[in-house]
């Protein structure tokens, strides 16, 4: 296969986020409490940037993403910039407390367990419509100023997935009963600023889009399934509310034919190198795989927390899989061999659910590390010097399973 026309997934990927330099993320911090004006964290934004997008292409990636440096968190500021969204501190909220929370959200039980609830939410408080702009504006002008036009569609943007702000609160309490009177209602103007949004981007040159979505990975934990049987608010059961996303993410993705969308299943990535659900992909692998509209699945593999290869048996032909299996919580590096026959592992029941040899089952494989490496700003329990070496395993993986592919 030709280098230079292998569109997305590349053999050798990553999952968007990466370490922040230090000064960077001091100077973000400084900016929001007033020690710091605005104007000097845009250039330093721009330097570290660029420096990433180095180190990359150094590493030997095709894939080009701007590590998220441009925001605090991974979700960006996408929900946050609609018309009828509005971020409110939990503090001096009038309506809203932690009783909106879905306590049995891995997450949220999480945060509510350590005694964390997060400070701030973004709630719907009036009818949603894209703004007319993109938040991913910036990331887009200063990464389509470091490459060459032919490598723009290498660009990976993130973007947090369509029921962020839904499935974290309680049936109802997403919107207000004035504005939506049901789920459906709020879907289908949330879909329509997410086509809006791909459509901004695709116009401008962007052929590469990544979701981020904890939320349908948490339908594979056991305790939140529990909880969520227990919860007498709830109006679907457990398997029809995860039908009803994969519906409704549909009308989200709705998308030009040469614009790659990937979906990456997160187990949770917070400070310290926590994660935040378990359980394996089999209980929603068929209707995952064969009903949503993505071309590539990111999946984590890293550890025994997400089961075995098996569901990837329902991965249909023309579809693809990234196979996370290195970890980007902790520096230890993997061992190079046993990753490669982990790889050859899964593709020999993505083989066995298509009536393929393992050689066709392999092009539609790729590898990269579990997750992002700095989800939130501080990042996980590793250093930069980690991370790159973690990268270039990523990349001598590929060049053995795929020599001479990107």
């Amino acid at each position: 296969m030709s280098t230079a026309k292998r569109n997305p997934p590349f053999r050798a990927e990553h999952c968007g986020s990466l370490l922040r330099p230090e000064a960077l993320i001091q100077k973000r911090y400084d900016v929001a409490a007033g020690k710091a004006p605005a104007s000097e964290l845009v250039p330093l934004e721009d330097k570290s940037i660029e420096e990433v997008v180095k180190l990359q292409k150094d590493c030997g990636l095709h894939i080009v993403s701007s590590g998220e440096y441009a925001r605090h968190m991974f979700w960006g500021t996408f929900f946050e910039e609609l018309n009828g969204m509005k971020e409110l501190q939990l503090g001096v909220l009038k309506g809203y407390d932690a009783s909106m929370f879905r306590d049995y959200a891995p997450d949220v039980k999480s945060f509510m367990e350590a005694k964390e609830i997060p400070n701030a939410v973004t709630v719907c408080v009036g009818k949603i419509s894209h703004p007319g702009h993109s938040s991913y504006q910036r990331e887009v002008d200063i990464m389509k100023k470091l490459i060459p036009e032919n490598e723009w569609k290498n660009i990976k943007i993130t973007m947090i997935s369509p029921s962020w702000y839904h499935f974290r609160y309680r049936a109802g309490r997403a919107y207000p009963k004035e504005v939506y009177t049901n789920d459906e209602e709020y879907f289908a103007d949330v879909a329509k600023a997410y086509q809006e949004e791909l459509k901004f981007l695709h116009e401008q040159g962007i052929r590469n889009i990544q979701i981020d979505d904890p939320n349908l990975a948490y339908f594979c934990s056991k305790t939140m399934l529990e909880g969520w049987a227990a919860d007498n608010g709830n109006d679907k059961t457990a398997d029809e509310m995860f039908d009803a996303y994969v519906k409704f993410y549909n009308k989200c993705f709705e998308r030009p034919d040469d614009m790659h969308l990937g979906i990456h299943l997160c187990r949770g990535n917070y400070v310290g190198s926590r994660h935040f659900s378990e359980g394996a992909y089999d209980i929603i692998a068929k209707e995952l795989f064969q009903n949503l509209n993505v071309d590539t699945y990111y999946l984590e593999y890293d550890t025994p927390r997400a089961g075995g290869f098996e569901p990837l048996a329902n991965l249909p032909k023309k579809k693809n899989v990234v196979l996370g299996v290195i970890t980007s919580k902790f520096p230890e590096l993997e061992d190079k061999d046993e990753m490669v026959a982990r790889i050859n592992q899964g593709a020999d029941f993505i083989a066995q659910g298509s009536d393929q040899s393992r050689e066709e089952a392999l092009q539609r494989v790729s590898v990269s590390p579990q997750c992002g490496f700095a989800s939130h700003a501080e990042g996980n329990a590793l250093g930069y010097d980690d991370m790159r070496k973690k990268l270039q395993l990523v990349r001598s993986i590929a060049d053995q399973v795929w020599p001479g592919q990107p």
